[in-house]
């Protein structure tokens, strides 16, 4: 006779890894995300902790295979792909209330004893390590940044100078003044009246 945890485990599936090329980070809710509200809440589908995010929680101030420029660009850009850009770069203006948003709290809503069952399913457990690896990869850039400052590096080696700052901030495009059509000049002459005090 198996034993029950046994069973329990066979019946579980594997988590889900991230979407290629969706850092761990972002927000932006899909369709996708909303129909997997409960499932994600009894921890049956998560996203994975990236194991750069892992090494970074163990090492995040390893220097090994560090020694250029390009040594650390390389890893700063591994980095920029599982977290996101970083904040010395513009940041891509996202709506803080989306449909998406709305639609994955509605269905949240409807799951009684949503907080007790994310508590043993394991699911906050899991939150609250995918926190904690991200603030390792955060710490890690940052430092990997200070060390290529200090190297005298290029970007994205050393945090982002005002040149580069300028260079991705998009462009508000100027609009033109309306110009009246040039046509011919005329005078006007207007006659007024003129009232002159007396003495």
């Amino acid at each position: 006779m198996a034993a029950p945890g046994a069973a329990a485990a066979q019946a579980t599936p594997a988590p889900q890894p991230q979407q290629p090329g969706r850092p761990v980070t972002d927000q932006q809710v899909t369709a996708g995300d909303v129909a997997a509200t409960p499932i994600t809440d009894l921890n049956l589908k998560h996203t994975d902790i990236p194991p750069l995010l892992i090494q970074a929680e163990q090492h995040p101030y390893d220097l090994v295979g560090m020694s250029s420029c390009a040594h650390l660009a390389a890893a700063v850009g591994e980095l920029d792909a599982v977290l996101g850009d970083d904040i010395d770069v513009p940041q891509a203006a996202k709506s803080k209330l989306s449909a998406g948003r709305v639609a994955q709290e509605a269905v949240a809503n409807f799951i009684p004893f949503r907080g007790v069952i994310r508590e043993l399913s394991g699911a906050n457990a899991h939150d609250r390590a995918l926190q904690v690896a991200v603030y390792a990869g955060t710490a890690r850039r940052s430092f990997l940044k200070g060390v290529g400052l200090q190297k005298g590096c290029h970007y994205p080696a050393r945090p982002a100078t005002a040149a580069v700052i300028a260079e991705r901030t998009p462009q508000q495009p100027v609009k033109a003044a309306r110009q009246k059509p040039a046509g011919p000049r005329t005078t006007r002459y207007v006659s007024r009246p003129v009232v002159q005090g007396g003495r």
